[in-house]
């Protein structure tokens, strides 16, 4: 298998280290995105005593010219803590902060999506917005071959893979083990995990979250995700299309409602904001992967359980949608729906900034509104 030198080191011997006592001494490890609106980086700083709240967590800066986020003759960018999670990697009272980025002259760097999210978040706040985000992700040895891939040719035909269990069936659970207890001890809203179509392609759910919380959980998933991988010296790719040929892409489905479409006679609702999503088909393509739907194009070709990335669909218990309605929701009435769309490296705070820009607040069209003053 292809796995990094560093995951060969003895990890016995950093486990030692590990268990020596800090005192009052605390860990906290600073993450944000990168200029490429998928990547994630971090770097730790030590606090005098453990923060009980976001706000007991100083701002900090990095280089941004080494992010592709500022030039290097004006580097300095602001790191503005959110969140706080647990840390299930130094434990506690160590931390883990989510943090937006800022410019030189304060004004939001062009990947912190989560800012004009929040506006639109607080926006609509009373119709009590409910996200749950399905990441698919592929796992990959260094070399960039799947991980438990032949290392000439290919495994079995799609089939068996599927929530499968066995040595022949999926690659990797140790891995996925490892990321679900570590997302649980860090606070994370990790709600599932499954093995994927694909062999050495894994699923794991985040929420119920409501509003901004919902992109602040996923990243911070994300960035566990890399971290674990890291130990075991392998790679999770968020790349929609990872495998050419026939094999299964990789989306992140967005399951979403508001108060209303929970509550009895909610299916009306629901089949309101999918006729308003119908109207605005091509904007959410657009901010659906980071390179403006090219990335989807790869893998909305309407095979594969994806619809097509040209036309706008819906339907109960319909895998090939682009909108789902899940069965029950059918049958009862009321509850939520599907968003297939979205890319596996989507940024979850464009996706749910654009579905409540559409179903709650009215935009149409390919322009969004700045709500600044508002």
């Amino acid at each position: 298998m292809s796995v990094s030198h560093s995951s060969k080191l003895n990890k016995v011997v950093r486990d030692q280290y590990m268990r020596l006592p800090q005192g009052d001494r605390v860990l906290v490890t600073y993450v944000w995105i990168d200029g490429s609106g998928e990547g994630v980086r971090c770097k730790t700083r030590t606090m005098d005593q453990e923060p009980k709240c976001i706000e007991d967590v100083p701002e900090w800066n990095f280089d941004g010219s080494s992010t592709d986020q500022a030039e290097g003759s004006n580097s300095d960018m602001f790191l503005i803590p959110v969140r706080m999670f647990r840390d299930p990697f130094c434990l506690d009272p160590n931390k883990l902060v989510l943090c937006e980025v800022l410019k030189y002259n304060r004004k939001h760097a062009e990947t912190n999506l989560r800012n004009t999210c929040k506006k639109v978040m607080d926006l609509v706040k009373d119709s009590h917005p409910w996200f749950g985000m399905e990441q698919e992700y592929t796992l990959l040895g260094i070399n960039g071959h799947p991980y438990g891939w032949p290392d000439n040719g290919f495994p079995g035909p799609q089939g068996p893979y599927y929530c499968g269990v066995g040595a022949d069936k999926v690659y990797g659970r140790d891995i996925v083990e490892s990321h679900y207890k570590a997302c649980i001890y860090a606070g994370v809203k990790i709600c599932g995990t499954n093995a994927e179509v694909m062999p050495s392609q894994w699923e794991f759910q985040v929420g119920p979250c409501e509003g901004i919380e919902m992109g602040d959980h996923l990243w911070m998933a994300r960035f566990i995700l890399h971290r674990v991988c890291e130990d075991f010296g392998v790679v999770a790719t968020l790349d929609p299309k990872p495998m050419t040929g026939n094999w299964n892409g990789a989306g992140c489905h967005t399951n979403y409602s508001t108060e209303d479409m929970r509550k009895e006679g909610g299916l009306k609702c629901i089949e309101a904001a999918i006729e308003k999503l119908s109207k605005r088909h091509n904007y959410h393509i657009c901010v659906y992967d980071p390179r403006g739907g090219r990335d989807n194009s790869r893998r909305l070709t309407g095979h594969h359980e994806t619809s097509s990335i040209f036309e706008f669909s819906a339907g109960v218990a319909n895998r090939g949608a682009s909108i789902r309605i899940p069965r029950q929701v059918g049958q009862d009435g009321y509850g939520y729906f599907e968003d297939r769309r979205p890319a596996a490296n989507c940024d979850p705070y464009a996706v749910t900034e654009a579905i409540v820009s559409t179903t709650c607040l009215n935009e149409t069209g390919m322009q969004t509104t700045d709500y600044a003053d508002k």
